[in-house]
């Protein structure tokens, strides 16, 4: 049997097990050289027996009609396992999302700085304590210089700190802008990979490479935006939630801003950076500048309830609770204590009198202008536009502490020395309760209490926010590198599996290279060595 092998197959058979210890060799090789490449993926040479032969006469055999011809390459494939790249991608979303969000809360915290003796709480205290000096200095134009001063410290705090949170959400919507752009080029990247691969794997080659470039900038692109994959003859297809982005070779639906505003409004964008970045302009940036807006708006113009003392004299006109106070009907000096409505800081301070002079013409002194005005150039009062009455920063006379006046004999009203019963009353209006409503949709953080309440439910519910998001990021990034070292376990390069490799390929390969040297000898035996018998 062993007569009718030809001579060259020991040849044929070495040289295959030389090229196949060659071919290990070499991907090990390109293994070790990527071992630290971004994305690349772990390649193995795939091995079958070569078909045998059949010997003449022993057609289809299954004895020792076959003859082996040794080993072929079948395959040089990456090892990857699909179902990590999808619970890869999955967590990586909420991951890209929640870094976002925590981000922009840390820089509200930072915008806010409290508790901090620099930060709004102290300035507002100060403003509070300024109120205090005024009714307890009474008359005195240096506790109404230092009021003002504080007034405008304040105005200023919350002028900063709108104006801050507006370039914050100015920034996340830039962002947003920039990111749409880095979606698109990942998007054209893909494609065009998807095309290069099914060119490539069109005639029978494996594009382990290229498949590594472009599940990489899958991974990328799953942070971004959430998106789901599927592998078609095309090349991959790729979708974020009913929105087909990419496929195989064309990119569908190309993303900018306003695109991606329309999926977060519809649901097709739910996580990943740019949701965190959607949601972050709308629930944290937008909301507490709205949050501020309402307090400022509380402070000057919200309603209140006071009690005025027995022996108030209040301005001429004053309508308070559907009754008009004036000198025709006989009632502006209360003969009892009088609990009323008041329209914020503005409308108390509009009940008290001036240290200005009276009216020429009508011999009365000036009552309060309104406290707190709109800064010119802004239509509606926001924490971005109060600033103190400039009548008032320009002359402390205007501040209207006092509540009683006394008239002469020819009916010139002289504001009563040392009164000093409305700057008592706005000293105390930091305690009243007060009802807060909602700015622009968004619900105030707390719908009745003080402004310092208020305030600390604002600074309470920044810090719960970002503390959820810091621990949300945490888990989200360990939850991440969990799955990615399952995957490296499966798809990442081991120097010491390579190394174990190559010794195990070389001695292969120096094998199979002793084989074919022994086939050389015999044949160089068999030919050079025999049928010279007698010579």
């Amino acid at each position: 049997m062993d007569g009718v092998r030809s001579t060259f197959t020991n040849i044929e058979i070495a040289k295959r097990a030389l090229l196949t210890s060659q071919y290990q060799l070499q991907t090990t090789g390109h293994n070790i050289a990527n071992a630290n490449t971004a994305g690349y993926s772990r390649q193995v040479v795939n091995t079958a027996a070569a078909a045998p032969i059949e010997a003449p006469g022993f057609t289809k055999s299954t004895l020792l009609g076959q003859y082996g011809m040794g080993v072929e390459v079948t395959s040089v494939r990456r090892v990857r396992e699909s179902f990590l790249d999808d619970q890869f991608r999955n967590e990586n979303k909420y991951l890209g999302e929640w870094e976002v969000k925590k981000d922009t809360l840390e820089k509200l915290e930072a915008i806010f700085n409290e508790p901090s003796e620099t930060g709004l709480r102290n300035v507002i205290e100060n403003f509070w304590n300024a109120w205090q000096n005024v009714s307890n200095e009474k008359g005195s134009m240096e506790a109404r210089a230092v009021l003002i001063e504080q007034t405008l410290a304040m105005t200023d705090a919350f002028n900063h700190i709108a104006s801050q949170i507006k370039d914050l959400e100015s920034d996340i919507s830039q962002n947003i802008s920039i990111k749409a752009i880095e979606i698109n080029t990942y998007l054209n990247q893909i494609a065009s990979l998807n095309e290069d691969i099914k060119r490539i794997e069109g005639f029978g080659d494996f594009a382990n490479d290229l498949r590594d470039q472009r599940d990489l900038l899958v991974d990328k692109l799953s942070k971004i935006v959430n998106i789901s994959v599927t592998e078609m003859p095309n090349g991959y297809t790729i979708s974020m939630g009913n929105q087909v982005l990419v496929d195989g070779s064309n990119v569908l639906n190309p993303v900018d801003y306003d695109a991606l505003e329309s999926a977060y409004t519809s649901g097709d964008l739910n996580s990943g950076e740019v949701y965190g970045m959607f949601y972050s302009l709308e629930h944290y940036a937008q909301e507490y500048r709205a949050q501020l807006d309402s307090m400022v708006r509380a402070l000057a113009e919200g309603e209140f309830t006071i009690t005025l003392p027995k022996g108030t004299v209040l301005p001429e006109g004053t309508e308070l609770n559907g009754v008009t106070y004036s000198d025709a009907n006989g009632n502006r000096e209360l003969q009892a204590d009088l609990t009323v409505t008041v329209r914020g800081i503005n409308g108390l301070h509009q009940l008290g009198y001036t240290y200005a002079d009276p009216d020429p013409a009508t011999g009365r002194v000036p009552s309060g202008l309104p406290f707190f005005t709109i800064k010119p150039g802004y239509g509606e009062l926001t924490a971005e536009s109060i600033t103190l009455n400039p009548d008032i920063a320009n002359d402390p006379k205007q501040v209207a502490s006092s509540s009683r006046v006394i008239k002469d004999g020819s009916g010139k009203e002289t504001v009563v020395p040392g009164n000093s019963d409305i700057a008592l009353l706005i000293a105390g209006a930091r305690n009243v309760q007060i009802e807060f409503s909602g700015v622009d949709g968004f619900e105030p953080s707390l719908s009745r209490g003080s402004l310092d309440e208020y305030f600390r439910s604002i600074i309470s519910k920044i810090g719960v926010e970002t503390q959820e998001a810091k621990r949300q990021a945490d888990n989200q990034t360990v939850l991440v590198i969990q799955v990615d070292e399952r995957r490296q376990a499966v798809s990442g390069v081991s120097l010491d599996e390579e190394m174990t490799d190559m010794i195990r390929f070389q001695h292969a390969y120096n094998a199979a290279a002793r084989a074919l040297t022994t086939v050389d000898e015999l044949l160089d035996k068999l030919i050079n060595g025999t049928g010279i018998v007698g010579r």
